[in-house]
């Protein structure tokens, strides 16, 4: 008898390898499988691999602007910043004015990503991404009311998820700001824990106007929710039931969601909140015995329990644009009025941009700045070839966030009293305020590092985990373990392979790893993220391996796991800027600083993990393979960070790309006063040098002897004067701060 060498595999390999996994590997509950399923893999599945492939990196088209969205933004874009006095939204009105508004309404500011057969203006996810960007700097509030309806709103649920007829009532009255939605999700008794939620729909029998229906009757209390208290259609996300069997034969149908009117009978819409002195329109709201018709669920009753999902669908691709857009124009915005301002305030005679103190804060900033652009400009790419990757975007909430975050932080040390003061003329106030609401909404990012980077990357976007993971769960027997019999030799080789790569990728220093053709000087920063990717793929497999369910309770071990697949998919995407910007050599201070902060940001989270791992042994061997020391990175140097610093203290090319053109009314007059002050010392600047090398103190003493002309003593005047009026800080009469009469 002819030996069959595939049964005897299946019986005496598989099988057994099949019942280990089982009582190994985690246990996915229904809410965890939703939010894995949610979206799809991108670049996060080429870097999970081990070996990304990075001629198809290179291929993917840069992000571009129709000529409609470059008109759009060059016109009602342009006049809705020039409306926008941040200083009054926040401290006098608490809210937009009123022609702000109508502008919002009016122009389809509602409707970015609404298509246009329904009257939107049916944007690409660049255009969208740039017109926050825009008014981000600008206002937050006005920014935040943007988004809202752009993003979570029930525009991209509907269009995702709904029937013909809701999309066909509802889009073009959300276009026209007709319909003013927000989106009800977060309940006091359940944040991030959506199967905590206790708001409730029962489908039950109802009278209406003399009529019996059936429909929803709908019990909820929600908080947090922005544009509520402005809100005329809620999006509600809620637990469904159905105890009389109405429509099926489950009781417990689960997480639903419906539009709701905010005008119906048993609506109360609360006061409003004030997130961390934002004006933005954010309040809590409530409902007791409301009844809709069951045609008010998202796309009808055959999506009834399916919420979850559908919010994660949506979320994947949102979470991705708007904050993120947000925080890449805070990072930019903060590294360039650092540096000017650096530039332009003095001390000890000397601008304070010249003490290494301060060169560090900005080396750092321009870094950020450059990195988290180029990140949201190759996530809008993805998005606009169709993908809705949520690791991705879970990465690219997390991480921007956390660098305006830090580069905020920055400018606000640069600029020390300048920034503390608050008035007008303060134009880091408003931003460094906005930072905790960043942080925490679309997901808190204690919540998003600690639990869905990796825990849904680990599993998403690995090449075989989800698939054999599915195989465990196979009710038939049988049939799971034919398809894990597939499944685990070919992921058997695959690591294999990778180990190999990793060991010698991690032993030679990356030397002899692959790097793409025509990257230029850029090309040891390709093979040393094919070294980290391989170290990664090693590390993620062991862990996986070694924990199975108890990792999903080794948070900080997940987390550190996670931050390497960030640093990985940003130093992508900052190389990508690099190349499609056409490898600037006066740009590679910046891609250096960038790539050497983010080896060294890897490395450090490797050796944490394995300083952590469980099984000592193991992390014994892990580190032999991975992380040898003799080849270990280190940070920056001064001198680069110095270098980068350089780029904003002076008008250069390189500056221009980094921090873009000033949009044009779009930033105030202290700005525009700032970037003034910034031309004319820089013009003044060798005339100042000429004086001091002189030996007389003061160019007025220099211009009484005859050192320096009448005209240029005129440029030093306009330069001290543009100074002066910068580094002026706002103050107030006493009566100016009574509130309400007291």
């Amino acid at each position: 008898m002819e030996w069959d060498w595939r049964r005897w595999r299946r019986k005496w390999l598989t099988e057994p390898l099949y019942r280990m996994a089982q009582g190994a590997m985690p246990r996915l509950s229904a809410t965890e499988q939703e939010a894995i399923e949610a979206g799809d893999v991108w670049w996060d599945a080429q870097l999970f691999s081990g070996r990304p492939d990075w001629n198809r990196f290179l291929a993917t088209p840069p992000a571009k602007l129709s000529p409609d969205e470059q008109a759009f933004l060059d016109g009602p874009v342009a006049r809705l910043c020039a409306m926008l006095d941040d200083w009054d939204i926040s401290w006098n009105r608490y809210d937009l004015p009123p022609q702000v508004w109508s502008v919002l309404k009016e122009q389809g500011f509602f409707g970015m990503i609404i298509p246009r057969e329904y009257g939107g203006l049916g944007f690409s996810a660049y255009a969208h991404s740039e017109v926050v960007r825009r008014i981000s700097v600008q206002s937050v509030t006005a920014a935040v009311t943007v988004m809202v309806p752009n993003s979570l709103g029930p525009g991209e649920l509907l269009m995702q998820f709904g029937t013909q007829a809701q999309r066909d009532h509802w889009l073009p009255r959300l276009a026209r700001g007709q319909e003013i939605p927000s989106f009800g999700l977060t309940s006091p008794e359940a944040g991030s824990d959506a199967a905590a939620m206790t708001d409730t729909g029962v489908i039950c029998r109802h009278v209406v106007d003399g009529v019996e229906q059936i429909g929803i009757l709908l019990n909820w209390r929600k908080r947090y929710i922005t544009l509520s208290p402005v809100a005329t259609v809620l999006g509600l996300a809620f637990k469904l039931y159905d105890p009389d069997h109405l429509v099926g034969d489950k009781t417990d149908l689960g997480i639903s969601v419906a539009l709701v009117p905010t005008d119906l009978p048993g609506i109360t819409i609360g006061r409003r909140h004030l997130p961390a002195m934002q004006a933005f329109q954010n309040g809590p709201n409530e409902g007791k015995d409301v009844f809709v018709p069951l045609d008010a669920l998202i796309g009808g009753i055959d999506k009834a329990g399916h919420g979850w999902a559908m919010l994660m669908s949506a979320l994947a691709a949102g979470r991705g644009i708007s904050l993120p857009s947000l925080a890449a124009a805070a990072c930019v915005f903060a590294a360039h009025t650092a540096g000017a301002y650096a530039r332009v305030r003095t001390q000890f005679g000397v601008p304070i941009g010249k003490f290494e103190g301060v060169q560090e804060k900005l080396g750092r900033t321009a870094a950020n700045a450059y990195l988290v652009e180029g990140a949201r400009r190759f996530t809008c790419s993805g998005l606009d070839m169709g993908h809705k990757p949520s690791v991705v975007s879970a990465i690219m909430k997390l991480h921007a966030t956390e660098r305006m975050r830090q580069s905020v932080n920055d400018a606000m040390d640069v600029h020390a009293g300048k920034a503390v003061i608050d008035g007008p003329s303060n134009y880091l106030g408003g931003l460094y305020r906005a930072l905790p609401v960043g942080i925490t909404v679309e997901g808190a990012n204690i919540v998003t590092r600690n639990l869905i980077v990796f825990g849904q990357g680990a599993i998403r976007a690995h090449p075989y985990l989800m698939k054999e993971l599915q195989a465990l769960a196979d009710s038939d027997q049988e049939a799971g373990m034919d398809a894990f019999d597939g499944l685990i030799w070919k992921h058997i080789g695959h690591s294999a392979g990778t180990m190999l790569r990793a060991i010698g990728h991690a032993w030679s220093g990356a030397l002899f790893a692959a790097s793409p053709k025509g990257v230029g000087r850029a090309a040891p920063f390709y093979r040393r993220i094919n070294r980290y990717a391989a170290a990664f793929s090693v590390l993620s497999e062991m862990t996986v391996l070694s924990l199975g369910g108890s990792l999903k309770r080794r948070e900080m071990l997940s987390a550190r796991l996670g931050d390497i697949l960030a640093e990985l998919y940003l130093l992508s995407a900052m190389l990508k800027r690099w190349h499609d910007e056409g490898q600037h050599e006066a740009d590679l201070p910046l891609v250096k600083v960038c790539a050497f902060q983010g080896f060294s940001t890897i490395e450090k989270r490797i050796d944490d993990i394995l300083h952590n791992y469980p099984s000592r042994w193991l992390a014994g061997l892990l580190r032999l393979m991975v992380l040898p020391p003799f080849t270990r990175v280190r940070p920056p140097t001064d001198a680069a960070l110095a270098g980068c610093a350089q780029i904003l203290l002076e008008p250069s090319e390189a500056r221009m790309r980094l921090v873009g053109e000033v949009w044009s009314n779009c930033n105030g007059r202290a700005v525009e006063d700032l970037e003034q002050a910034f031309d004319l010392v820089v013009k003044a600047q060798p005339l100042m040098d000429s004086v001091r090398h002189s030996g007389l103190k003061d160019w007025r003493v220099a211009h009484a002897k005859g050192a320096i002309s009448d005209q240029q003593a005129q440029v030093l005047e306009e330069a001290e004067k543009a100074a002066a009026r910068v580094i002026q800080v706002d103050d107030f009469a006493a009566d100016e701060f009574a509130r309400s009469g007291h």
